[in-house]
């Protein structure tokens, strides 16, 4: 059983930022144990009764898994009782009988906890386990913590990705900590304090001096480290696996690129598409190799990507993880390689994984994409469809590339059109964004 003394210098200053402030946001990299220090932070002030009980929200695989097994696995954190407050609603409300010192929860039941608890709620401290899923401020789960905010002694935030599409993200996860003192108390004073309305008022571009004012503000409140700056991780080294679409597909492609319209063999009505938005879906899809139809059905034209997969396959005696972007690409890539095994809700997959016992791991990156360790099974990634988040995209790298690792992770991009270029395109600008806010705030 690991003992307070292993935690790690970075570790111990963690645990210090969250005790020092009211509000902490930890923006740390992935495999610099955020839990762990978390849990550190809050044992020590129940044991000094600066608080009483702690909610920890997180997603719903990582509140099922990851916080109660970090209590259980250090010694100063034992006799810290802790409920796990997912499921049924019967369960939910049995886990919150216990009166815990800490009740974990699934970001999905906050609305439901809020509402069950009205103006009786019970925890002084907060702690929302990847901030960035509250970053949109007109969502249920933001506005039901919105209610409650002024009942906490402590909050803290905790992601790798606190800006993953924009700084239009930080002001719902900052909000939570301090009531809109730094960044504005409503999105439209911070809109109209750092931003300039684009075409149409559908996009907002950063004032000059904009991104230096906000990284000021926030800096106090905000600690950020970065993996490479305090582990010996291996290395990830991306790759494109390209292989240029025939000139009949090529054809194909333009046609419905252009005309947002393209004719199928196995139906009388044409593939359309009816915004910009649906188009880049169906591009994407036709890369794979089907495309769906307004019904869902699904119209197979290539089968490219699964060729390209299966010389990976050949090439390497490593196992592979694999991402897919839609069900189809799930379904024919389970058909074509029976073994491969879908990664799913049951813990017994993930650790047959680490075992090394699967030789191929499919999975969707929503599904995998925070809190899953998976970097004892393999060190091999491959895209076999793209996100146009970053977000998801660097948590799913993070499953192999992380604290753990031994060799080298080897990320492998499959594109066989021009959409994949400039989904990859858009995905290096966004991190060059987030990574000079990481920077500024360290």
């Amino acid at each position: 059983m690991l003992k307070r003394e292993n935690l790690h210098g970075y570790q111990i200053r963690a645990v210090d930022h969250i005790k020092k402030h009211y509000g902490s946001a930890l923006f740390l990299s992935m495999g610099l144990g955020k839990t762990v220090s978390t849990l550190t932070a809050a044992k020590d002030l129940l044991d000094d009764f600066e608080i009483c009980r702690v909610l920890v929200i997180a997603p719903l695989r990582v509140a099922q898994s990851v916080w109660h097994t970090e209590i259980e696995n250090w010694e100063h954190l034992k006799g810290t009782s802790y409920a796990v407050c997912v499921g049924s609603k019967k369960k939910r409300e049995a886990a919150l009988a216990k009166n815990a010192d800490i009740t974990i929860i699934n970001r999905e039941n906050i609305p439901w906890l809020v509402e069950h608890y009205k103006r009786k709620w019970p925890f002084d401290m907060v702690i929302v386990d990847e901030s960035s899923s509250f970053k949109n401020h007109q969502s249920k789960r933001f506005r039901a913590l919105k209610r409650v905010r002024d009942k906490w002694a402590k909050v803290v935030i905790l992601t790798a990705t606190p800006a993953s599409n924009s700084y239009m993200d930080l002001w719902a996860q900052i909000y939570l900590l301090d009531g809109g003192y730094r960044l504005g108390r409503t999105i439209s004073m911070y809109r109209n304090s750092f931003f300039t309305p684009g075409y149409m008022g559908w996009t907002w571009e950063l004032q000059d001096g904009a991104v230096m004012e906000i990284q000021n503000r926030i800096s106090d409140l905000v600690l950020s480290m970065e993996a490479k700056d305090y582990l010996e991780v291996p290395d990830y080294v991306p790759s494109v696996r390209s292989v240029p679409l025939d000139n009949g597909l090529l054809r194909r492609y333009k046609e419905l690129e252009k005309q947002m319209m393209m004719e199928v063999e196995e139906s009388d009505e044409p593939i359309t598409a009816v915004s910009a938005a649906v188009l880049s879906n169906k591009l994407l899809q036709f890369c794979s190799g089907a495309i769906y139809d307004e019904e869902r059905n699904v119209h197979h034209i290539h089968d490219i990507k699964l060729d390209m997969l299966g010389e990976i396959m050949e090439e390497t005696d490593d196992n592979l993880l694999v991402m897919y972007n839609y069900q189809h690409e799930k379904d024919r890539i389970l058909e074509r390689f029976p073994d491969a095994v879908e990664l799913d809700k049951s813990p017994e997959t993930i650790e047959k994984w680490n075992r090394g016992e699967i030789r191929m791991l499919v999975g969707h990156p929503l599904s995998c994409s925070m809190g899953l360790n998976l970097q004892k099974g393999g060190h091999t990634l491959v895209w076999f469809g793209l996100t146009w988040s970053l977000e998801i995209y660097k948590q799913a790298i993070g499953r192999l590339h992380r604290q753990g690792q031994e060799d080298i992770v080897r990320v492998i991009h499959l594109a066989v059109g021009e959409i994949e270029e400039k989904v990859m395109r858009k995905l290096a600008q966004k991190d060059i964004s987030e990574q000079e806010l990481l920077r500024a705030l360290k």
